[in-house]
């Protein structure tokens, strides 16, 4: 029996698991991740990476090959809804809708002048092995697949932990000051008596992986294919590309059978199931994997239990609408690296872990409801205008003839439904949910300010500097350098001091509290006079702050906390503000607060 002590024991390599570990290895924190499977996924589960998640890949140099290997906005910004993708019959390949998504299209240029980065379309079949990779190059020898924890147990300053290497059987011994349990609700959460919240049945789903060439059919661009079918609403479900190529020469996809179906036919029927409901009688294809999976909507009650700490689908599960699973599951991790890092070196009391419950939770609630929403939403709208999966086998393929009809009736119906897939942008045009989110309590110090002005489909986007928010992404220049304000903070666990031209005494004030806490603290002053050019006036218009002003931002980029204008002690001011976000309300009490 061997024995191994590090200060952070990752569970689970999947794509929080594996994130987490290139997070922590850039913030210099030392783990071992473990791993049950010899091998990262087989089938390619979720597929969309959000602007937020790829800001975060690539503030730790990881959206490069991601980028390299996913398909570009051109090649999956729509969703579609059509009957079938061929066929001779009347009713057979017809659009039923369309409409631009995740930033393709029309919405391309808002989504480019909110980040450094555009979404990308990556599975997890080929991201996991970009982070694997990397995991083990940042931290050799210390990321091991096959090798499972059989038990644990909390000790108080430390976990114990038996791990199991399943080819051999031979166990380690693991003592660690921290446990991340990324281990997809497998057993850890449950251990500790942690409830998962919310609905944990809400349909079965069939999913088939499987290669063919679709070329002569398919329609390059979508992100998403819905097929209602006009004669047997059981041969309903959605298409999507997997790549490794992307357009028509495609050459791996996944299709969903309709919620609800999974239980009606058996793994043999599913290769002509999917002939059917492309309408392609004599496509030749590969089945690759079949599974057979529950839709849940769930949270958990608690994020950490003593030094155990729950991350991804450990802590909340939710349906695949909207794109928010793995994507929340990363900025988890994201949260909670910097942390771990700040109070395994010293310079922040353990109660700031307590901060990523406090912060990620209601972000994560508010997700999984979200998803839910939009679920019942598109199927809702498809039952309104007569298309659904609802509607009486007898009157389909009638409700589906009016509907292309070439008469004022059958105009009238596409009207009316076009204005009800316009509802549908709180399910794929999202934008301010996946990068407005705030943490509205934590490790960020309030001003007073209320929160901005929010779309309630969510589908508007307005970026501010208040505290707890992402840092508004703007263009700077420095000696013929183009960076982003994202780019400040750097992948250590470093803070970053925003101030307008005028803000000097920001910077002065930034250099001692950096020596007192011991903390990175990079200053920028943007503007005509400062350090940083404003390359096209964007800082300018969103920072919320004068000239003398000042922003704290965290090295996650969200904002720590923000001065409107000068002050007369920048030094008390800007060490109450870190104290507090550091470690909390336990040395924000210690150091004076302005009067």
């Amino acid at each position: 029996m061997g024995a191994i002590e590090v200060p952070v024991l990752i569970v689970g390599g999947g794509g929080c698991g594996l994130s987490a570990s290139n997070f922590l290895s850039d913030h210099g924190v030392a783990h071992l991740l473990v791993e049950r499977h010899t091998d990262t996924s087989r089938i390619p589960k979720a597929h969309y990476l959000n602007q937020r998640t790829m800001g975060i890949y690539r503030q730790h140099g990881l959206d490069g090959p991601m980028t390299e290997q996913g398909a570009s906005l051109e090649e999956f910004g729509q969703v579609r809804w059509l009957t079938s993708l061929a066929g001779d019959g009347p009713l057979d390949a017809r659009v039923v809708h369309e409409m631009d998504a995740f930033g393709g299209g029309a919405l391309r240029e808002t989504y480019a002048a909110a980040g450094p980065v555009l979404p990308v379309k990556l599975p997890q079949v080929r991201l996991e092995p970009i982070l694997r990779r990397s995991a083990e190059r940042r931290n050799p020898g210390r990321v091991l697949f096959g090798h499972e924890m059989t038990s644990f147990s909390d000790e108080g300053d430390h976990v114990v932990a038996e791990v199991r290497e399943t080819a051999t059987g031979e166990i380690t011994t693991v003592k660690a000051r921290y446990v991340i349990a990324a281990d997809g609700g497998r057993g850890i959460g449950a251990a500790l008596g942690v409830r998962m919240q919310g609905r944990p049945g809400l349909l079965d789903v069939k999913t088939a992986y499987f290669s063919a060439d679709l070329s002569p059919w398919w329609h390059e661009g979508t992100l998403i294919t819905h097929f209602l079918n006009p004669y047997h609403p059981d041969l309903s479900g959605n298409l999507i590309e997997m790549g490794p190529t992307w357009g028509k020469h495609c050459e791996e996809w996944v299709l969903h059978f309709h919620p609800g179906d999974a239980a009606s036919f058996d793994e043999e029927e599913v290769a002509p199931k999917i002939r059917e409901v492309l309408g392609l009688p004599d496509l030749e294809l590969t089945l690759l994997h079949v599974t057979n999976w529950n839709v849940e909507a769930l949270l958990a009650e608690r994020y950490r239990v003593g030094r155990v700490i729950l991350a991804g689908d450990a802590a909340h599960r939710q349906p695949p609408t909207v794109g928010l699973g793995l994507n929340s599951g990363i900025q988890d991790a994201h949260n909670l690296a910097w942390k771990l890092a700040a109070v395994l070196s010293g310079r922040a009391d353990d109660s700031l872990l307590d901060t990523y419950e406090a912060e990620r939770r209601p972000v994560c609630r508010l997700n999984v409801d979200w998803a839910v929403s939009a679920s019942l939403h598109h199927q809702a709208i498809m039952n309104a205008i007569g298309l659904g999966q609802r509607i009486p086998l007898e009157r389909r393929e009638q409700m589906f003839t009016a509907y292309f009809e070439d008469s004022p009736m059958g105009e009238l119906a596409r009207t009316r439904a076009r204005e009800m897939f316009v509802t549908h942008r709180g399910g794929c045009q999202a934008h301010d949910l996946e990068i407005g989110f705030a943490y509205e309590d934590g490790a960020v110090v309030p001003d007073g300010s209320g929160p901005p002005t929010r779309a309630p489909m969510r589908d508007e986007h307005h970026p501010t500097t208040r505290p707890g928010h992402v840092l508004p992404h703007a263009w700077l220049e420095r000696d013929g350098q183009r960076l982003s304000t994202h780019d400040l903070t750097g992948s250590a666990t470093g803070f970053a001091l925003l101030t307008g031209p005028a803000g000097s005494a920001w910077c002065e004030a930034a250099a001692q509290v950096a020596e007192k806490f011991s903390v990175p603290i990079v200053t920028a002053r943007i503007g005509d006079g400062g350090q940083y050019t404003d390359a096209d006036g964007r800082w300018a218009a969103v920072r919320q702050t004068t000239d003398e002003g000042a922003v704290l931002v965290r090295p996650d980029n969200h904002v720590a906390w923000r001065s409107a204008d000068a002050v007369d002690n920048p030094v008390d001011v800007l060490t109450h503000a870190v104290a507090h976000v550091l470690e909390h309300q336990t040395a924000a009490s210690l150091v004076p607060q302005e009067a």
